[in-house]
């Protein structure tokens, strides 16, 4: 179900233990050769193809665009909620569902940079409301939801990059007019920049151009296969949410 399609006594005869999923995205530079709206088309794909496998059963909010994209802000065209500004909307836009007495709220992402904040919205959200034993709040990464590489073994990359080698061959798929020329970009190599330690980081540390990974290797085919892989991670995942008891500590 999508919400803008329902009228308000629509949404009061719903059950609320009817999964309420939240899209988030951004829009920020990727690269020479791709849209800045590209993580937003992307993960509007996922929910395109999710959304009609499981009907009924979860209720769609319209895709969020704005994510924290601070590391992009060199480069033009990218738009930013700040860290705490980022937070607290997220947690907003849960907590009108929470008023609503809905009881099962997954925000659903397509950015790396939404990652940190969204985790701690679902934590500080679960603080609140901590006396609440039937409520189940959730943030997951799309791309973290399937592993492509185990049945494409075309692909160079084992890993979500910035403009790589999936977002490429992504919108290859779906909005191939919209790609620059990918074949001529240089490999970036992703670095391991003090690991285990977390470093504080702009694209410019890592990326002149404004990607990371091997645009270069992209296509179309892949693509398609990438697009069904997670959007099938993502059906599996909220099939967990729709089937939760209500009580227990894993789906």
């Amino acid at each position: 179900m999508n919400l803008i399609e329902l009228k308000w006594p629509d949404v009061a005869a719903l059950s609320r233990d009817v999964p309420v999923v939240i899209p988030v995205a951004a829009l920020e530079q990727h690269g020479r050769h791709m849209p800045v709206f590209t993580d937003s088309m992307l993960l509007g794909e996922i929910v395109r193809r999710a959304g009609e496998r499981l009907g009924e059963r979860v209720l769609w909010t319209p895709l969020q665009w704005l994510g924290n994209s601070e590391h992009h802000l060199d480069f033009p065209g990218s738009m930013s909620a700040a860290p705490r500004t980022y937070l607290n909307l997220l947690r907003e836009m849960a907590e009108n569902f929470i008023a609503y007495g809905f009881k099962r709220i997954v925000f659903l992402n397509g950015h790396g940079g939404n990652h940190v904040p969204g985790s701690q919205a679902v934590y500080e959200l679960r603080q609140k409301y901590r006396k609440r034993n039937d409520l189940l709040l959730l943030f997951a990464t799309y791309w973290d939801l399937g592993k492509p590489w185990d049945t494409l073994p075309e692909l160079k990359q084992r890993r979500m990059g910035h403009a790589c080698e999936f977002e490429t061959s992504m919108m290859l798929r779906i909005a191939p007019h919209l790609v620059g020329d990918h074949r001529a970009t240089p490999t970036v190599e992703f670095g391991s920049p003090f690991e285990p330690a977390v470093r504080g980081w702009t694209m410019p540390d890592r990326s002149e151009p404004g990607h990371i990974g091997e645009a270069n290797a992209a296509t179309a085919e892949k693509g398609e296969h990438l697009f069904a892989t997670f959007a099938a991670g993502a059906v599996a995942f909220l099939e967990r949410v729709v089937a939760w008891d209500g009580k227990s500590w894993s789906g």
